[in-house]
This record gives C-alpha cells, structure tokens and sequence, in this order.
C-alpha cells in the first residue's frame, strides 16, 4: 500500500505560527517533531511507499524534514498551484498501478492512539480491496461546528453534512451515528480515477493531460499552465458524496486536525498556571484570563479562547493590505539553508544566511541593491563575475548591483554570513536567476 501525503494548504489559522511558506505542518511544534514528520512516521508502519503531494514552494522543507528523519519518500509531486484534494489526489494516482492501494493522508494531522490508527487503516485496506471508496470517521468527542460530518450504519455512509451550526452539531453528536469527517481516505488508485472519470469528468481530463506533460525526472513537476485548467473542488465534493461505493471507517484514535490555536491548546501540555507556552519571551498578562497570545519576531496575535477560528479573518485582511506577514516569517527556508531578517527599513535590509555544507545559492544578480558579506563563520566561496576567491571568517567583500555573483560552502561546516542589502529597493523578487541547482523561478 502507498501511502499519498497531501502537503497544500496556507497555515492561515495558526497565524502567525504557520505561514504561506511555512505551514503548520512543518512547524515543530512537537518536540523536535513536526506533524509532517509525524505523518511520514505514523505511515511507514503502515504503507511500504510514500507519494508526497507538495506545493512547489513547500518541496525543500518536505525534502529536508524527510532527510533529516534517516528516509525518503518514493516520489514527490510539485504543484506550482493549489487547485484542492480532488486533483492532486489524481495526480498521485495516476503515478501508480491502478490495483495499487493507497491511503491518503493530509500532513497536519495529530494522531495519539497509533494502535487504534494501524487497526483502522487495516480494516480501510480489507473495503479498498474489494473495489470501495473508503473514508475514516472520527468518533466525535464534542460538538464542534468546525468540521463536517458523516452519518452512518455501520460501515455504509448514509450522507455528508456540511459544517453545521452549534445546534445540529449536538444533535449529530446526540445521535451516536454521525462522525467527524477526518479526510483520510483509502481505495485502489484505478478504483478512485474511475470514479473521478464519471463523477468529474472534467477534472480527470484536466489532471490526466496534467500528468502526461509534466517534467519527469527526480520529481513530477506540474507545468503551471496545465495546472491553472484543473478545476479547484475537494474530493467530498467531487467523487465521495456521489459514488455508491462508499465505506466508512469509524474510529476512535486521539484525532485532531490541528485547525485553530484553540485544538492545539487541547492537545499540548499546560504549565502549573493552566498556560501553553510556545514561546522563548518572558510574557506577563495581569488580571486576564481565557486569552491566547501568540509572539513572534514580526507579529503579535492576541485573541479569546474559543475564537481562533476568526484569526483567518486576520490573514485576509492583511493579504487585502498587501502584508508579507501572512506568506513569511522573518527566517526563510531554501533548499541551500536559511536565511533571517535582522533588521530592515528603507533603503536597507540586514540578514543572518547560513549555508549548509555542499550547498550554493543560484547564479543570480540584483538590479536595485548592493550587497556587503561578512563571513562570521565556515568558509565561503564566492563567485563575481568571471573570478572565484575564499572568503572566510572576520573577513568580508562586496557586491555591485547589476554583478553576476554565487554563494557557495564547499566546507564540511554551514557557512554563516551577515548579508547587509543597500539600495533602493530589497524585496526578495529582486532576483534575476542565471543558473539554478533547485530549478526553482523564484528565490
């Protein structure tokens, strides 16, 4: 069985924790764990293949967490668009054999109960092979408006529900046959591209040409073009809700979907005083109480307990505004390191980059700034122009605007620079990218 891991989504809800570039699921917020690697991990017991469905954006920090866990995924799929679970699910499927089974699991899921979870996932396996759409249901625990629901008997699904008002989720949870909608999935790949082929039809036929003329070679790389015709619907609404072979697994295994700052606080460890703390900053509130505060280097998140629902709403408005605050933190990850803003105002931008070891940044040049590097640590090895020369610690050089130049460890060591941008302009977009070791268009 192939496990396919869907890796989307913008981190809107646990802003300013997850970001654009940075979602939840590849925030640590487990130990020195994140619930993607989590998944990875939960799922190998489960499944002897993994697909990873990925935003292009998002591959390195997939790539890198996966590296750093000791494995690898058999096959990365890079979406340069979202366009929600029905097509990259597709896109996934048509990567294997048709008879093939796979389990399709999102990546910012928390699961505690993993015994209960390889039970579930094996009674999935028993439907899936014998021809059925199989979703997992979870035993609800509360009456919670935030998901949708699946009313059943026994194994075979009566309906969907849409995500219901506060009555009717405690009619549903009442009733003792309605489960949480956990979107997990389970079926042959055939099985599910034949039933988006008649359901939504539309949707095959996009992703189908999708698939054939994608770039093929260490990853499946969706040209953007092809993957702007896919319509964007989720697979509820394309296939589940219409197939007559469908299966429900009922399960009771320590689920959440991680979706607000108010299910994370559930299911982390509190201080002696009732307090979450994710934070390295000493905070003090006096004579408050049901509060959730979020610090971060950039942004600060002050919200009652019991609507973080609503922090989307924030993240909308500063998107409508033009903020970078909703895509990036002040560290940004690459496929070469990571970079982080010290300081930044007009007409400057001072950054700490560290290289990893082998690494370098693309051939590149920059139109409206200047740049001055101070080695504080490893060796690094810089190309200008036509010349290449070491750098290395205390000592410092300088780059024109307008000058092809590369950043490049070819230590055993990371390599860590103070970058300080000057010129008119500092916005990572100021790139012009000649050669590339990551393919990648935007930095």
């Amino acid at each position: 069985m192939t496990n396919i891991i869907l890796c989307g989504g913008s981190g809107t809800r646990l802003w300013p924790l997850s970001r654009t570039l940075m979602p939840k699921q590849f925030v640590k917020l487990f130990g020195d764990r994140s619930l993607f690697q989590l998944t990875v991990q939960r799922n190998a017991d489960v499944c002897d293949k993994t697909v990873i469905v990925s935003n292009t954006e998002q591959y390195f920090l997939a790539l890198d967490q996966i590296e750093e866990m000791g494995t690898k995924a058999d096959t990365y799929i890079l979406e340069p668009l979202g366009r929600n679970t029905a097509p990259a699910i597709a896109l996934a499927c048509f990567a294997l054999d048709a008879k093939e089974s796979v389990l399709v699991t999102p990546s910012d899921h928390l699961i505690k109960d993993e015994t209960a979870y390889a039970d579930a996932v094996r009674q999935a396996k028993t439907f899936a092979q014998k021809d059925m759409l199989v979703t997992f249901g979870i035993v609800p625990e509360y009456a919670e408006t935030g998901f949708g629901y699946i009313e059943a008997q026994g194994n075979d699904v009566v309906s969907f529900r849409e995500k219901p008002d506060a009555a009717s989720a405690q009619a549903y949870v009442d009733a003792g046959n309605y489960y949480w909608n956990s979107g997990m999935f389970c079926f042959k790949a055939g099985v599910y591209l034949e039933a988006l082929k008649m359901h939504a039809p539309d949707i095959y036929e996009a992703s189908h040409r999708a698939f054939v003329n994608a770039k093929k070679a260490d990853t499946i790389r969706i040209l953007h073009e092809d993957m702007a015709h896919i319509p964007s619907k989720s697979i509820d609404y394309a296939v589940m809700e219409k197939a007559k072979n469908v299966k429900v697994v009922p399960a009771d295994m320590g689920w959440s979907d991680m979706g607000s700052f108010d299910a994370l606080a559930k299911q982390m460890p509190n201080d002696e005083a009732g307090n979450l703390i994710l934070s390295n900053k000493e905070t003090a509130l006096v004579d408050v109480e049901d509060l959730i505060v979020v610090d971060t280097p950039d942004a600060l998140l002050i919200a009652k307990k019991g609507s973080s629902q609503k922090v989307r709403e924030v993240v909308q408005r500063l998107k409508k505004e033009g903020s970078t605050l909703p895509d990036v933190h002040t560290t940004g990850y690459r496929p070469w390191g990571t970079y982080t803003i010290l300081d930044e105002n007009d007409g400057y931008k001072i950054k700490r980059i560290e290289v990893k070891p082998g690494k370098r940044l693309s051939l590149q040049k920059h139109y409206h700034r200047n740049e001055h590097w101070v080695v504080l640590s490893g060796s690094a090895t810089v190309t200008v122009g036509e010349k290449s020369y070491i750098v290395n610690p205390n000592e410092s050089t300088y780059i024109k605007a307008g000058e092809v130049h590369r950043l490049e460890n070819q230590g055993r060591l990371p390599l860590v620079i103070i970058e300080v941008q000057v010129g008119e302009y500092t916005g990572e977009d100021d790139i012009v990218r000649l050669e590339d070791d990551y393919k990648r268009i935007f930095e």
